[in-house]
């Protein structure tokens, strides 16, 4: 009897053994993407903070989709050391903007106290809400971290706290943006294309004097956009903005601003606070009590396009604005695949399929990394399902060799049904990618960070959850899938030298703590051990 029961406690312990080696070894390895081999990385690899602060993490309890989101920013390829950050590098300096944004808030206390006074003569009462600026305040901390590479850095914890800032700081101001200031006069309604001004856009100033702005809700999250509809013509989504800026952060671009939703109160928010009398003269009292206001080009064209407040709460997206001009400025360059904006006509690179030949002999594409920026552009144009790329934005401090800003993408998301395959047009026609790029897209094909999982779950945290539909999030995964198929067509045609160019420089600065980018650069290196 004794024989027996020694026997069978031997057979259990070397099942569970065997249980432990081949089931639940292999699986510990994947969750926490170490290397076959017996590795001692675990506590050098949080020595320089790379995987210890991790920016939009979830709670300890961590759904499945929480998880994967969470260990995609702990993965190598999002976590490369770039080069170290010199004056020239970064776009401001903090003396330069701290004194700007003095200016600035000097400037705003005078006119207020006489448009006050002026409002007063009129027995008109304005609220009066002070101006907290504080040099800490998360937006300055956005400016100052912009540099040559990115908007910001993926350890950035201003940008949580913006996002924060931007959903309840109290709004002491609103008015028109300045694009829609410059059609004053001069704004011709018989265009196709219709100007910015009818898009419902507004400057929102904050309490601690920051800006962001507000396009408010206009159609429903199950909304398609009509077949029927041109691109040109197409409705601009508030929901767009917001999924646009985390789908930027989850392919680690870094080059949308911060976007958050935000319910904005139309009346209390906007229309008591505007010093813009052209503002105040579109809103007005639906019949159903509701407060509306309209775009209209002023002076010239008839109003249109109104939204509603339930009765004055309104729904929209805030995105943070970005350094002014006169600071910071920045060039808007045609797209060269711009498409036609008119009823008819085409372009020649829809006619022409060696276009690129032709952009690859003008400036600035025949040299540098400007025209690999376009074909991460349009690959992330494509996710979204954007055909409205008619020209990108560039900081001029950094030359030909700054990223392009991902600018106005509220025209996308309107279609999860229909993949427009021409948006491609630049990476089907050059063939050619980055190799970070490529290996962070194979890297969302997989089932561990499949891209609707990550997505669904960093949407999961804006106050306007759901931001996409299922559908929407379906169809990330499919045109992910187009996309490695373009590529994988090339490669074929052209071989991956000519077609993946690698774009990563490691950095000089050694640290004791560098696994993960020792990782990662291997896996630059061999990309076949994934």
């Amino acid at each position: 009897m004794r024989r027996d029961r020694l026997l069978v406690a031997v057979t259990l312990v070397t099942l569970l053994a065997a249980d432990i080696h081949f089931i639940l070894l292999p699986r510990l390895r994947t969750w926490y993407q170490l290397p076959r081999e017996s590795c001692s990385c675990t506590d050098s690899s949080l020595e320089n903070g790379a995987a210890a602060t991790v920016p939009w993490t979830t709670s300890q309890n961590m759904t499945e989709q929480g998880s994967k989101l969470e260990w995609l920013f702990r993965h190598p390829l999002y976590n490369i050391r770039l080069p170290e950050l010199g004056p020239e590098e970064r776009l401001l300096q903090e003396d330069e903007l701290m004194n700007y944004c003095k200016r600035k808030v000097s400037r705003w206390e005078r006119l207020k106290k006489i448009y006050i006074e002026a409002a007063a003569a009129s027995n008109i009462t304005i609220p009066d809400h002070p101006v907290t600026f504080d040099p800490e305040a998360s937006w300055l901390q956005f400016h100052l971290g912009i540099n040559r590479y990115e908007l910001y850095s993926g350890d950035d914890s201003s940008i949580d706290r913006l996002l924060r800032d931007m959903q309840t700081a109290s709004v002491i101001s609103a008015d028109f943006t300045p694009d829609e200031k410059a059609l004053k006069g001069a704004c011709d309604c018989s265009q196709v294309v219709k100007p910015s001004g009818l898009h419902l856009k507004l400057a929102l100033k904050l309490q601690d004097f920051g800006k962001a702005m507000f396009k408010p809700m206009r159609q429903e999250r199950h909304e398609e956009t009509p077949e029927n509809f041109f691109y040109f013509v197409d409705f601009q989504r508030h929901n767009a903005e917001i999924a646009a800026f985390h789908l930027d952060r989850v392919l680690d671009f870094r080059r949308v601003p911060p976007v958050t939703g935000r319910f904005i109160n139309v009346t209390g928010e906007i229309l008591y606070l505007t010093h813009n009398e052209e503002l105040r003269s579109v809103f007005f009292t639906s019949p159903a009590n509701n407060t509306c206001f309209f775009a209209k080009c002023l002076y010239v064209c008839k109003s249109e396009y109104a939204v509603c407040g339930h009765p004055d709460l309104l729904e929209g997206s805030m995105s943070a604005y970005l350094p002014g001009l006169s600071i910071a400025p920045r060039i808007s360059i045609p797209n060269p695949w711009i498409r036609t904006y008119s009823f008819t006509g085409t372009e020649e690179w829809e006619v022409n399929p060696l276009y690129c030949d032709n952009v690859k002999k003008l400036y600035p594409y025949n040299s540098g990394n400007r025209l690999l920026n376009i074909i991460d552009m349009v690959i992330f144009d494509f996710l979204t399902g954007n055909m409205d790329r008619h020209h990108y934005e560039v900081f001029t401090k950094f030359g030909d060799d700054g990223f392009l800003l991902h600018l106005d993408n509220a025209r996308g998301f309107g279609r999860p049904s229909h993949d427009e395959v021409s948006i491609l047009a630049p990476l089907t026609q050059c063939c050619m990618i980055k190799r970070s790029t490529l290996f962070r897209l194979k890297l969302l094909a997989q089932s561990e960070y499949r891209l609707s999982d990550v997505m669904r779950a960093s949407l999961s945290r804006d106050p306007l959850t759901p931001v996409l539909t299922e559908d929407h999030l379906q169809a990330l995964d499919r045109r992910l899938g187009q996309v490695l198929r373009t590529v994988g067509k090339c490669v074929k045609k052209l071989g991956e030298p000519q077609v993946v160019i690698t774009d990563f420089a490691e950095s000089s600065r050694v640290t004791t703590g560098n696994r993960l980018k020792s990782r990662a650069r291997q896996m630059m290196q061999h990309p076949q051990e994934r």
